[in-house]
């Protein structure tokens, strides 16, 4: 398959992708929540899709479409 990949990362007319890894792994709750709004936000005004990886799963119910990874295979 061949992705495009400067449409994919374009600043421009707000078209994009955020990818985040663990973006609150290390914070205490109420800096993570104050992170998620921070995602949540500028996703929504710079129009942008948000692909994270989290084992917290009160962080994953955030998210409009959850895709579960195990042993290297999607399970859901």
């Amino acid at each position: 398959m061949y992705i495009l990949l400067k449409p994919l990362f374009s600043r421009h007319k707000g078209i994009g992708v955020q990818f985040t890894d663990e973006p609150t792994g290390n914070l205490d709750s109420k800096t993570s929540a104050d992170v998620m709004g921070l995602i949540k936000r500028t996703s929504y005004e710079f129009h942008q899709t948000v692909v994270m990886i989290t084992h917290n799963n009160e962080i994953a119910r955030l998210a409009d479409r959850i895709v579960r990874i195990e042993d290297g295979k999607i399970v859901s």
